[in-house]
């Protein structure tokens, strides 16, 4: 696993950093920074603003945008973390942001690739969270240019989509990986051959609107599985990563499913109801399918289905399950089996995800 993309271990010589994520952290990390605890709160709870908290050290980063178009990592403060520490990497990383910057003495530093010895994963992980950021400065770009259409399926289809396609294709192509995607006809994938889908823009109609979430997707798969992915809500600056056997990350922070009363589902009734367990109090619809998995995997939902609708594409999903087996959860077929997927963009499938074999089997009863 590449050195710098995890936060949570670390070697003696390089210090143990982690994201601060409670009140006791953020008044240790202003204690060790010399500031006020009321400043460093909104690091909390906004995806773009991170303190960084060790034994003696912490830092307070920020992600913005360079007038040069590039995002960076800007280190803001920092006491005992020098600019090219790995965790500050790590961060600037999950950020798509090629390099880190010191805010105070304009000093930068680039953000290294995963190394020689990175998995296809890790490599995949990084080129990911650059698209991502790719995709942020094309749709923006692209908003209000062009003729809205509808897709032969029903679903919007606007200049951003092929902008956004565009630009991540770019980013991913020195993987070499088959890259399929909503924006464009399947390649042929060979027999044991791994392939990426992505979904460049999820949420088109929300986009349009200008009613969050719309989010990049994008996932690496084997043999069916989704072993890696990204997930990146383009409105809210939320990232969701995920690699199998390494666990799951929102905004850097460790996640995991939960029990709940929560269930989101891709659509409305259209006239009918929507089938949920005796244990759902509340039923959300987001309309935008990838962040949905990922508000599975991060346990701020209990469980997810479309069961009792038509179905769902491989690239709207791929991304968040991904984020969602790293996490732990689970994702089953109407049949109660586990969910693989095909390289086919055209096909729909249906399957319930939770955060256990048993809340998954739940959902798909609900149904009947």
């Amino acid at each position: 696993m590449a050195e710098h993309w995890f936060l949570r271990r670390r070697s003696a010589a390089d210090g143990d950093l982690r994201v601060a994520v409670s009140g006791a952290d953020v008044r240790a990390a202003a204690l060790a920074l010399g500031l006020s605890p009321g400043g460093l709160a909104p690091a909390v709870h906004d995806p773009r603003l991170r303190v960084l908290l060790g034994d003696g050290q912490a830092a307070l980063v920020r992600r913005q945008w360079h007038l040069d178009g590039h995002a960076e990592a800007v280190v803001l403060r920092r006491t005992g973390v020098p600019l090219d520490h790995p965790a500050v990497h790590a961060l600037a990383a999950g950020w798509g942001c090629e390099r880190a910057r010191h805010g105070s003495t304009d000093r930068s530093v680039a953000v290294p690739l995963p190394g020689p010895d990175a998995t296809e994963a890790d490599r995949f992980r990084h080129l990911a969270a650059l698209a991502a950021t790719r995709v942020e400065i094309a749709v923006a770009l692209a908003r209000d240019s062009g003729e809205e259409r509808t897709k032969g399926d029903g679903s919007p289809s606007i200049a951003a989509d092929e902008a956004a396609h565009a630009a991540a294709v770019e980013v991913l192509a020195p993987l070499g990986i088959v890259v399929l995607s909503e924006e464009r006809l399947d390649r042929a994938v060979g027999p044991g051959e791994p392939w990426i889908v992505l979904d460049p823009l999820d949420g088109t109609g929300n986009f349009s609107a200008g009613l969050p979430p719309w989010a990049f997707s994008a996932a690496l798969v084997r043999d069916g599985v989704p072993v890696a992915g990204l997930v990146a809500d383009l409105a809210s600056g939320r990232r969701w990563t995920g690699v199998a056997g390494a666990g799951a990350e929102r905004d850097a922070v460790p996640i995991a499913p939960r029990p709940g009363s929560t269930v989101v589902v891709p659509s409305g009734p259209g006239g009918g109801a929507v089938a949920v367990p005796s244990t759902a109090r509340r039923v959300r619809i987001t309309g935008c399918t990838a962040v949905d998995l990922c508000l599975v995997a991060d346990g701020a939902a209990a469980g997810w289905h479309d069961l009792d609708r038509a179905g769902t594409h491989v690239h709207d999903v791929a991304g968040g399950l991904a984020v969602l087996f790293a996490a732990g959860g689970v994702a089953l077929t109407a049949a109660g089996e586990p969910l693989l997927l095909d390289p086919d963009t055209e096909g729909l499938i249906r399957f319930a995800a939770a955060a256990d074999d048993a809340a998954a089997r739940e959902l798909i009863a609900a149904v009947g």
